[in-house]
């Protein structure tokens, strides 16, 4: 039995400067801790991050988040045995009573549950990813694959609510040859995106201006010219776009989709779903991309469903507004027909307990699965062991650069270490 002695939580600065919630939480002397991501581009269905309003940090406080850790969920869990994480997230679910986490806030919980696991780890002395590991397999026994490392898909060329609109779509990202080692993978993708960069300013691109996630935030006339670019990059550095290197999008189109049509500015046209969809089409017939995230609306389904009849048996269509880790969205994917992949993001859901059931149901259904990072990051490194304790075929971290970004990739080459001493 390792009861719970202390939890405390504070308010800390995100990546954008935004307040966020830090939690710690002890057993006798042991004190794990946890910093809860913050997402830009948001669905609707996200379990909800309470901020405080009002004029301090411009509404964007987290003072009444942090006392509800101090002054509700201590109380209820202390006592409580750390290494029993459902029961622990089982308790502050109940304890808030509303689906989605209204009444304590999703960022709250969240900051407990992941700090839990991290003290969990620190008693019985062995690595963040293989306590994460050990804990699916108990919940989880059928969907617990041996740890490994991900694939990353690196974030190159951000647009949409990351770099300000700049381009409609938010993200272009490379993928590089997962048969490689994680190390190697990542060199190749440094050295692309330092050739990015060069590439843009020779252009007259503006290859020096990054966005949210550290990726570059260029001058371009156009969502295709952006992909074309990475490509060309990915070609001078050495590698085969298409063999060694993918595509991969993050097309965000919730935020573009009004009125029954997907608006794009710099496209400076109006597409109905099915219009949206044969570009997509088109796009990847021409265009070594394999993954396409949120390439429709989150409440677009009869359009998810056309899209992946027509591009499912050879490209990754990934729900991230549309399924917000949430269950009870996947199973409708599911039973639809709509997508073939799952973003998963710690903080849509609120707690690891409800992550963990998310991934196991991708794997029951066949679906793929993305551990992803989010737009506003800390120094916490937490997603980087989780991605590899549960298996994920692949992580989304961002681009390489910024120290919040790095920081997971650092922690994932130590892991990688670590696999391999073993």
């Amino acid at each position: 039995m390792h009861a719970i002695d202390g939890v405390f939580a504070r308010e800390v600065l995100d990546s954008r400067g935004r307040p966020t919630v830090e939690v710690e939480l002890s057993v006798r002397s042991v004190t794990g801790r946890a910093i809860v991501p913050s997402g830009a581009s948001t669905g609707r269905a996200e379990a909800i991050e309470l901020r405080d309003g009002g004029a301090r940090y411009n509404g964007l406080g987290v003072e009444k988040a942090v006392a509800h850790v101090n002054d509700a969920i201590r109380p209820a869990i202390l006592g409580l045995d750390v290494c029993e994480q459902k029961q622990l997230d089982a308790r502050m679910i109940e304890l808030d009573g509303d689906p989605l986490k209204r009444t304590l806030g999703a960022n709250a919980i969240l900051g407990v549950s992941l700090a839990a696991l991290h003290t969990s780890a620190m008693l019985i002395k062995t690595p963040t990813w293989r306590r994460a590991h050990d804990l699916l397999s108990r919940v989880h026994p059928d969907n617990a694959p041996a740890p490994c490392m991900p694939t990353p898909m690196v974030n190159m060329i951000s647009g949409g609510l990351h770099a300000g609109g700049n381009l409609d779509f938010q993200d272009v990202l490379l993928i590089p040859d997962s048969s490689r080692p994680f190390r190697e993978q990542l060199e190749s993708t440094v050295r692309t995106y330092w050739r990015l960069g060069e590439l843009l300013i020779e252009n007259g691109r503006e290859g020096r201006l990054v966005g949210d996630e550290g990726g570059y935030g260029p001058r371009l006339d156009g969502n295709r010219q952006a992909i074309e670019t990475v490509v060309e990059a990915a070609r001078q550095s050495g590698l085969d776009p298409g063999d060694s290197a993918t595509i991969a999008l993050d097309v965000a189109a919730t935020h573009f989709f009004r009125d029954g049509t997907y608006q794009l500015a710099s496209e400076q046209t109006a597409w109905t779903p099915t219009e949206m969809v044969d570009s997509l089409e088109r796009w990847t017939s021409n265009l070594p991309i394999v993954s396409i995230e949120d390439g429709l609306s989150e409440d677009d389904w009869d359009g998810w469903v056309e899209l992946t009849k027509r591009l499912g048996d050879r490209v990754r269509l990934v729900g991230d507004d549309l399924f917000a880790t949430n269950c009870e969205r996947i199973q409708k994917g599911i039973s639809m027909g709509a997508a073939n992949s799952v973003l998963i993001k710690v903080n849509q859901i609120g707690t690891l307990s409800e992550t963990f059931d998310a991934i196991s149901l991708c794997r029951e259904a066949g679906f793929g699965f993305v551990v992803s990072a989010r737009s506003g990051e800390t120094e916490d490194t937490t997603i980087a062991d989780l991605a590899v304790g549960v298996a994920a075929p692949e992580i989304k971290i961002g681009s390489v650069a910024r120290s919040e970004r790095l920081a997971k990739y650092n922690q994932l080459l130590r892991i990688e270490q670590q696999l391999l001493d073993q």
